[in-house]
């Protein structure tokens, strides 16, 4: 875990702040730099705490919008008139 006021923590701080677009670009360039390999070990595991870091984030506004969506059906279905 990261130390208060560490790199790794700002760093986080900085990807919670990070619309899904954002995060998704950053997260596919992850990946490729990941691909292409040739990092140490220490720089491909700082990459990948990144990477999960970033399609946590991802997954968040996924899941907010997942949201909004259902309530959105919930809240439609709820006021509809039973057809005659």
């Amino acid at each position: 875990m990261a130390e208060p006021g560490t790199p790794a923590e700002d760093e986080l701080a900085e990807i919670a702040a990070f619309g899904y677009e954002r995060a998704r670009d950053e997260l596919v360039n992850v990946v490729k730099m990941l691909e292409q390999g040739g990092l140490d070990l220490d720089d491909s595991l700082t990459l990948w705490e990144r990477g999960e870091a970033l399609a946590n984030r991802c997954e968040e506004h996924l899941a907010g919008a997942r949201r909004r969506v259902e309530d959105a059906i919930s809240r439609g279905h709820g006021s509809a008139e039973p057809s005659e």
